[in-house]
């Protein structure tokens, strides 16, 4: 179907536009001369502009369709990285980083709303391959990022090649969308999240579900942000990586990230979200807290791969869920989630960089496999099984 070819199009552009600019954040923190602190606080600037402009993406895409909000907003995202990664003083790279940040969590909600609507048409769970190709958008980026700090292309160079390339693809995918305006009601299913706040009633269980859900998307978010914002300079600085392995971390973190969500959507059918998810907080905490107590540099990169696999179907799953909770506008649930799954990227930087002044690095990513016993903690609001069974 050439909806969700475009639709996969979108998720691809989204992951790579900003994983472009990772690999090259040691170079950027070294020529500003930030501390880790000062640093933390410039990524922060990210979720900081989702935050603020994300709870308009809900009235946004009503208003002018999803397809055309994901398409502008993923435009505007990649002029703010290269904003960010061309900026000579701490203030541009926070202005860059909170202009693309605002724009991204935009685009998120409008690429899962539409993704959604091309789901409903299959009938059966496919948003989890979605976001496996945002995996691989991410991988492709972050191995550009890598292979051009490596080779000292210079950082504004880069990503103004980048931001045309994935800039014209979002434009490009644009005709091959579903046309019309976003349904206006959605028919919920039978989901654990809608079950519970239905039959529970009142304020108190509908928005306790969501709060649950809310932290599980959190616990994906602080798992990704420690890739994207700490990997390359944890490599780097503490365990003495070259320029290329130095972003294999970040790397590791979205390939295996990737093969989960391959496999996320057979696995969800199989065996339920909650399973899925439970099992995933497990994977990470092990996975990611072996690494920290050991550190090595090829277990350091083990570590990261298996938090990534950990949280594959997370963010996912608290989408899917909220976007059928009784009580909501369309769009509303689903808008509201993906809008403070950024408090876990708003959080993680500063709170990592100010740990890592005190003490050192390794032990501000504690973080990670803590974010692991958070999911396994909240992990019951999901579905036990999917509502879409196997054709």
């Amino acid at each position: 179907m050439r909806a969700r070819t475009a639709v996969n199009i979108l998720f691809f552009t989204n992951g790579a536009i900003f994983a472009n600019l990772l690999p090259r954040y040691p170079e950027i923190k070294d020529s500003l001369e930030l501390t880790n602190t000062a640093f933390g606080a410039a990524v922060a600037a990210f979720p900081l502009g989702a935050l603020i402009a994300g709870l308009s993406a809900g009235f946004l895409v009503r208003r002018f369709r999803s397809s055309r909000v994901a398409v502008a907003a993923a435009v505007l995202s990649s002029v703010g990285i290269l904003v960010a990664g061309a900026s000579p003083v701490w203030a541009l790279l926070a202005l860059g980083l909170f202009l693309s940040g605002a724009m991204d969590s935009i685009t998120d909600v409008a690429q899962n709303s539409h993704g959604l609507r091309v789901q409903r048409l299959y009938g059966r769970s496919i948003l989890n391959s979605f976001h496996a190709v945002w995996s691989i958008g991410a991988v492709v980026g972050g191995l550009l990022g890598a292979a051009a700090a490596q080779l000292a292309i210079p950082v504004a160079t880069h990503l103004a090649i980048s931001a045309t390339l994935f800039s014209a693809m979002a434009v490009i995918s644009y005709r091959f969308l579903l046309p019309g305006a976003e349904p206006d009601e959605v028919a919920p299913e039978p989901h654990a999240a809608a079950r519970i706040a239905g039959r529970a009633g009142g304020l108190i269980a509908k928005y306790g579900v969501l709060a649950a859900l809310v932290l599980i998307a959190c616990a994906g978010a602080i798992v990704e942000d420690a890739g994207a914002s700490w990997a390359a300079i944890y490599l780097s600085d503490s365990l003495g990586a070259s320029a290329f392995l130095a972003g294999v971390g970040f790397i590791a973190l979205q390939g295996m990230q990737f093969v989960g969500r391959l496999f996320g959507d057979r696995l969800v059918d199989r065996f339920g979200q909650r399973a899925v998810a439970r099992t995933g907080g497990a994977v990470v905490f092990v996975g990611m807290g072996l690494a920290l107590a050991f550190p090595t540099l090829a277990g350091t990169i083990v570590g990261f791969g298996l938090a990534g696999l950990g949280v594959a179907t997370l963010i996912p799953a608290a989408m899917h869920a909220a976007d059928e909770l009784p009580g909501f506008r369309a769009g509303s649930g689903l808008t509201i989630v993906s809008w403070l799954l950024r408090l876990g990227f708003l959080v993680s930087p500063p709170l990592v960089g100010a740990v890592a002044d005190a003490t050192e690095l390794r032990y501000g990513l504690l973080i990670v496999p803590l974010a692991g016993l958070l999911v396994v903690a909240c992990a019951g609001v999901l579905s036990k099984r999917s509502a879409h069974p196997h054709p």
